[in-house]
């Protein structure tokens, strides 16, 4: 059963060094014994039709948002980068219960140590929810509820999520029920925004300060993300589409794509660029994929 904020803290007091209330909750962790001093990365795997993120904080610390279809792609992502012997991630977040974001977590849950599993704590419908419950379980992996003004620190590195609002959980779309995070360390700030719509992308535009230098682009290129209005906050520099090379949802579309454009970004395609994965040194913003280097200022 998922850990509501009022039940939470003993089942994860292992996990989690103190708590610090201010606007929301905010956690912070208990490191694995990662090696320190690495400039921060940030993982847009490519995973095929699906999401699945990571980032590697200066310290060591391992953040893995969604997991992909499963389709084998996360694990095959992963060991392309992260060492062999490294088989402990401190955090797993799911933004939402659609098999595309979930349904690699029950073979990661086989071959990796988890400090902490986060949800909303919204539940799916299918059979494959159900199955990864049950992995949980088995892996004695505790699942955490955090929403709208909760907050992680590790290190220097701060993790806000600005949603789902107490609405927006409610809704029959699971679209909109996302975590959407934003990373920040120091002036770098990069935006995790799951599956969401223009309609959340509205709320969060009249609530946050969105600013980014780096946005995971909403919905795979739906095109019913990325609105104008939203892109005019972010304003991105860099913006990444992760999105399968044959899907048949016409993702990413030629609105969003046109939208994107427009706005003055950058913008990578796992379909296109396979894994691209974004370096903050303290300084410089630096844009690795498979197919090259884009040095960014």
């Amino acid at each position: 059963m998922p850990l509501h904020r009022n039940d939470r803290y003993r089942a994860v007091g292992f996990f989690i060094a103190g708590l610090l209330i201010f606007d929301g909750i905010v956690w912070s962790l208990i490191l694995s014994p990662h090696a320190s001093a690495h400039s921060l990365a940030l993982y847009f795997l490519d995973i095929g039709q699906g999401d699945s993120e990571l980032i590697r904080l200066p310290n060591g610390a391992a953040i893995l948002i969604d997991g992909g279809p499963p389709n084998g792609a996360l694990l095959k992502e992963l060991s392309k980068v992260l060492p062999a012997d490294d088989t402990y991630i401190d955090l797993v977040m799911m933004t939402h219960p659609q098999l595309d974001h979930f349904g690699g977590f029950v073979d990661l849950l086989k071959k990796y140590d988890v400090g902490m599993f986060i949800g909303s704590g919204r539940k799916g419908e299918i059979a494959a929810y159900a199955e990864l419950e049950k992995a949980l379980r088995s892996r004695r992996v505790g699942y955490m509820v955090l929403a709208e003004g909760d907050q992680i620190r590790s290190g220097v590195d701060t993790l806000s999520l600005l949603g789902p609002s107490t609405g927006d959980l409610l809704s029959g779309e699971l679209n909109d029920t996302c975590l959407v995070a934003l990373l920040r360390e120091g002036e770098f700030r990069a935006l995790y925004t799951g599956d969401i719509g223009s309609n959340v992308e509205h709320e969060l535009v009249q609530k946050y300060n969105l600013a980014s230098q780096v946005l995971k682009v909403g919905h795979h290129g739906s095109r019913f993300s990325s609105s104008d209005e939203f892109l005019s906050q972010v304003t991105p520099k860099v913006s990444i589409i992760e999105v399968g090379a044959k899907n048949t949802y016409g993702h990413p579309t030629k609105e969003a794509l046109d939208r994107l454009t427009a706005s003055g970004t950058k913008t990578f395609r796992t379909d296109q660029n396979g894994t691209v994965k974004v370096v903050f040194d303290g300084e410089n913003i630096e844009v690795l994929t498979e197919k090259g280097t884009v040095n960014l200022l």
